[in-house]
């Protein structure tokens, strides 16, 4: 899955497991906010009673922080992709030869890129890492 992780990931990740007592070897950056992936099976003990996990690594780094469902294949592309964009919706995401393409409306397209790509490129770092496929937005 994630190739590179450089030390402060590693020391993200080291937080993450005090806190939760879950271990776990994915999390990235996406607009601002560090995204942690753990087992569907594990999200609610991640979370914690009333988010309190949450707010406590939140609290500790100061940022925000998002725990979504680990993907277990390219079946999951479309649920992972939905929990990081979210609250942005997009129309479609479709899977031709080695890349991901992801049909959005105007004002929906504009929030997925964001400014000066930065968005974009976090993506398609994110799909390369997860799935090995290259990412556009149309």
């Amino acid at each position: 899955m994630a190739s590179i992780i450089n030390m402060q990931d590693i020391r993200y990740l080291n937080l993450f497991s005090k806190v939760t007592r879950i271990n776990t070897r994915f999390c990235f950056k996406y607009n601002e906010a560090i995204f942690f992936c753990v087992p569907k099976s594990l999200l609610p003990r991640a979370i914690g009673e009333n988010a309190k996990n949450i707010r406590q690594i939140s609290e500790i780094l100061k940022k925000r922080i998002r725990i979504i469902a680990s993907p277990k294949g390219i079946e999951d592309l479309k649920y992972f992709v939905e929990s990081i964009v979210n609250p942005v919706t997009f129309k479609e995401i479709e899977l031709k030869d080695n890349e991901v393409i992801l049909t959005a409306g105007h004002q929906s397209k504009a929030a997925l890129l964001g400014r000066n790509k930065r968005r974009l490129l976090e993506m398609q770092t994110i799909i390369r890492d997860y799935f090995g496929k290259e990412f556009r937005i149309i």
